[in-house]
C-alpha cells in the first residue's frame, strides 16, 4: 500500500487510508455473503440444506437443487454484477463521464448481434444455444477492434470519437437485430427477445470455470490503472504533467472493460442499469478515488445484481414465470437514478 499511496500522491489525491479501505470493503463484503446466501436459500423448489450431504446431484435431488439451480446462478450473478460495475467506473473515467454506461461503446451491440446471428441461423434449440455464448464473444471482440480502429484520431485515442462510433454502432447492430426478428418465427423472436433482455440461468459450473478467471483478471487489471484514473480525472494534459502516459493508460482501459463487457453479455444478454448506477451512488457516497471506487463498486454490483436475480426467480411464485432479470435492473435502477439526477440538479440550483 505504501507505493501505491506514493504513486497516489503524484495523481494529485490524498493517501488512502487501509483502515477506510478495510472498512468499507468489509462491509460490502459481508452485504454480498449475506445477498448469496439468500440466493441459495431462496426461490423456487424444496431446497433442505441440512439434506445436501451426500453431495452427489444423481442421486439426492436437494445437492442437485443447490449446484445446477441455485449455486451456479448465483454466482454467475455476482461475476457479471461486479464486471459490470467495475467496467461502469472505467467507462467514466475514461469519459470523464459519471453518466457513462459499459454500453455506451458499442461493444454490447457488437455481442448481442453475434449471440442473435447465431440463434437466428442455426435454427435448431440446441444449436443456437451452444454457440450462442460463443457467437456473442466473438461479436463483441470484433466490435471492439472496429471501434478503436476509427477511434484513433492522429494516432492517438480520441475519447469523444470512440463514444460516438459507439452510438453509432449500437444504433446499427440494433437494426440489423430488428430485422432479424422480423424474418424468423414468433417462437425464435421470443428467445431473442428474452435473450436480449437479460437472463442469468442455462449456465452450469463449467461456463464458470472458464468465466470466473477471465472476469477477475479483467477486473484485477483495471484496478492496477485506478491510479492513473485518478490523474486522468484532472484532464490529459494534467495526467500528462503527473507523468501519466494517457494514451497506454486508454488502450489498457478500453480493451480491459470492453472485453469484460463481452464476456457478460455472452452469458447473460443485456442487463442495464447495473454499470450506471452502482458506480455512480458508490461515487457519490465514497468520493472519486478510483483505488477504492472500483472494489467497493464490484462488490456492491455483485450483491444488487444477485438480489435483482433473486426478485426475477421470485416472481415465478406471483405471476408463474421468471421474469428477465434486465427487467429487475431496470425497474430499480431507473425510477432510483432518475431521483438522483433529480436531487443532483436541485443542489446545482441552490
Amino acid at each position: 500500500m505504501d507505493a501505491g499511496n506514493n504513486s497516489l500522491s503524484r495523481s494529485g489525491f490524498p493517501s488512502l487510508s487501509l483502515a477506510r479501505f478495510a472498512l468499507v470493503n468489509g462491509f460490502l463484503l459481508i452485504l454480498l455473503v449475506i445477498a448469496m446466501t439468500a440466493g441459495i436459500i431462496i426461490g423456487p423448489g424444496n431446497l433442505d440444506l441440512g439434506r445436501v450431504f451426500p453431495l452427489d446431484p444423481d442421486t439426492n435431488p436437494h445437492a442437485a437443487i443447490l449446484l445446477y439451480t441455485r449455486l451456479d446462478r448465483v454466482w454467475l450473478a455476482a461475476l457479471v454484477g461486479a464486471a459490470l460495475s467495475v467496467v461502469g467506473v472505467a467507462f467514466q473515467a475514461l469519459l470523464r463521464n459519471p453518466l457513462a454506461d459499459p454500453f455506451v461503446m458499442g461493444v454490447s451491440g457488437g455481442a448481442a448481434l453475434g449471440g442473435t446471428l447465431a440463434m437466428v441461423v442455426f435454427s435448431g434449440a440446441a444449436q443456437g444455444l451452444a454457440l450462442q455464448g460463443p457467437a456473442a464473444f466473438a461479436g463483441a471482440l470484433l466490435a471492439t477492434l472496429l471501434i478503436y480502429r476509427v477511434g484513433r484520431v492522429g494516432g492517438r485515442l480520441d475519447a469523444t470519437t470512440i463514444l460516438l462510433v459507439g452510438v453509432v454502432f449500437n444504433a446499427f447492430a440494433s437494426a440489423v437485430i430488428t430485422f432479424l426478428k422480423t424474418v424468423v418465427s414468433a417462437q425464435k423472436t421470443q428467445e431473442v427477445l428474452g435473450w436480449l433482455m437479460g437472463i442469468i440461468t442455462d449456465h452450469d459450473l463449467s461456463t464458470l470455470a472458464w468465466l470466473t478467471p477471465g472476469m477477475l483478471a479483467g477486473m484485477v487489471v483495471l484496478w492496477f490503472t485506478a491510479t492513473g484514473m485518478n490523474a486522468l480525472s484532472l484532464g490529459e494534459s494534467g495526467a500528462l504533467n503527473l507523468g501519466v502516459d494517457v494514451e497506454r493508460l486508454k488502450i489498457v482501459v478500453f480493451f480491459a472493460a470492453s472485453l469484460l463487457v463481452g464476456l457478460a453479455v455472452c452469458v447473460t444478454g443485456l442487463v442495464g442499469f447495473v454499470g450506471l448506477m452502482v458506480p455512480h451512488v458508490c461515487r457519490l457516497v465514497l468520493g472519486p478515488d478510483h483505488r477504492l471506487l472500483i472494489p467497493a463498486s464490484a462488490l456492491a454490483g455483485a450483491s444488487f445484481l444477485v438480489l435483482a436475480d433473486l426478485a426475477s426467480r421470485m416472481a415465478f411464485l406471483a405471476i408463474g414465470r421468471e421474469l428477465p432479470v434486465g427487467v429487475i435492473t431496470a425497474f430499480v435502477g431507473g425510477p432510483f437514478f432518475l431521483l438522483l439526477l433529480r436531487r443532483r440538479h436541485q443542489r446545482a440550483f441552490v
